[in-house]
C-alpha cells in the first residue's frame, strides 16, 4: 500500500494494518523528510490518545494529516508504531 499526497509517496508497505477502514502504516515506511511534529492531540474512547504529524511536500503544508497512537489502549495495541493519514491523504495499492 502507499499513501500519496501531492504527488508524492508518503509511506509505503505490504504491511498496514486495517482499523476503522484506516490503513495504519509502520512507521519505518515513512519518509520522514515529508514529516513535521505537530502539538495536536485528540482522544479516542477505545484507542487512546493519539499524535499527530503535519505534511510539508513541495513548499506545501497540510497540517496534522497522519496521527498515531504513541501508547494505545490494550484493544489497539497492535497500531502501536503505525501511522494513518486523512485530509486529502490517498491510499493506493
Amino acid at each position: 500500500m502507499k499513501a500519496i499526497w501531492n504527488n508524492e509517496i508518503l509511506a509505503e508497505s505490504n504491511d498496514t494494518i486495517v482499523i476503522e477502514k484506516n490503513h495504519y502504516f509502520p512507521a519505518e515506511s515513512l519518509k520522514s523528510e515529508f514529516f513535521v511534529d505537530s502539538d495536536t492531540h485528540t482522544t479516542c474512547p477505545r484507542k487512546g490518545e493519539a499524535s499527530y504529524k503535519t505534511l510539508e511536500v513541495h513548499g506545501e503544508t497540510n497540517k496534522d494529516a497522519a496521527w498515531y497512537y504513541p501508547n494505545p489502549k490494550y484493544p489497539a495495541k497492535e497500531i502501536k508504531g503505525y501511522y494513518a493519514f486523512w485530509k486529502g491523504v490517498t491510499i493506493e495499492q
